[in-house]
């Protein structure tokens, strides 16, 4: 069988270009929906830019579903937690900026990170997505904390990020060159009598600050679990 030909745009010009591993793999399939979107990534699209039958992917993903969850396992690759941090609320809050910097980076694999842990069990989900979670538990029982508490923690901090992402990823402007701010971001197109208070929030909107909005959240956030949870001495 005659392979098929290499995506021009994703061509992987390394030395290792020819072999495939499921890191190859994972990153290649990272690339297209960092420049495509979740929708375009398929088997058969990253077999062409791979330069491979789509057959010979199944070795590493046995279906589509486990290819989003080796994409989301690359980007958490990136998401270092140091579990010997002796001010925990110091890493979380680095942990927290880490997290905001690859949703960014990879805006488009946001919705995997949200979304894919909730269509899988627990201990069924690839190992390199569980250890955030491992090593924040180690970082905050360090610290004193019950295995409880430490969790109800983990799942306050996330819960919080992934909310702070998606408002953040959706401040998306109408009009760029535009400087007034109502036509900048298109609420001029909202009926006044329906909307005056979002209408005239139009100035706020438009100088949204996600880095500035996320350590307002964090600092909200601290401050009530160390008001409310104390770990043991």
């Amino acid at each position: 069988m005659v392979p098929p030909p290499v995506d021009p745009v994703l061509q992987d010009t390394s030395p290792s270009a020819g072999k495939l591993t499921r890191e190859r793999m994972l990153a290649c399939a990272l690339e297209i929906v960092d420049r495509e979107g979740i929708e375009k990534l398929s088997m058969r699209r990253l077999a062409r830019a791979l330069g491979h039958d789509p057959m010979s992917l199944y070795r590493y993903a046995s279906n589509k579903s486990a290819l989003l969850d080796g994409v989301a396992e690359t980007v958490l690759q990136e998401l270092a937690v140091d579990p010997a941090d002796p001010d925990w609320a110091a890493q979380l809050r680095a942990v927290a900026r880490q997290y905001r910097r690859l949703a960014l980076a990879h805006p488009n694999v946001v919705p995997l990170l949200v979304t894919r842990p909730l269509a899988t069990p627990l201990a069924l989900r690839p190992r390199g997505t569980l250890r955030p979670l491992e090593a924040t538990l180690a970082l905050l029982t360090r610290a004193g904390f019950s295995g409880a508490d430490a969790l109800h923690i983990y799942r306050a901090l996330f819960g919080l990020l992934h909310g702070h992402l998606l408002n953040e990823l959706q401040e998306l402007v109408d009009n760029p060159e535009e400087t007034d701010d109502l036509l900048r971001l298109g609420l001029h197109r909202l009926p006044r009598r329906e909307f005056p208070l979002l209408r005239g929030l139009a100035t706020t909107l438009a100088r949204y600050d996600g880095a500035a909005e996320l350590e307002s959240g964090l600092d909200i956030l601290l401050t009530g679990l160390t008001a409310t949870l104390t770990p043991a001495r």
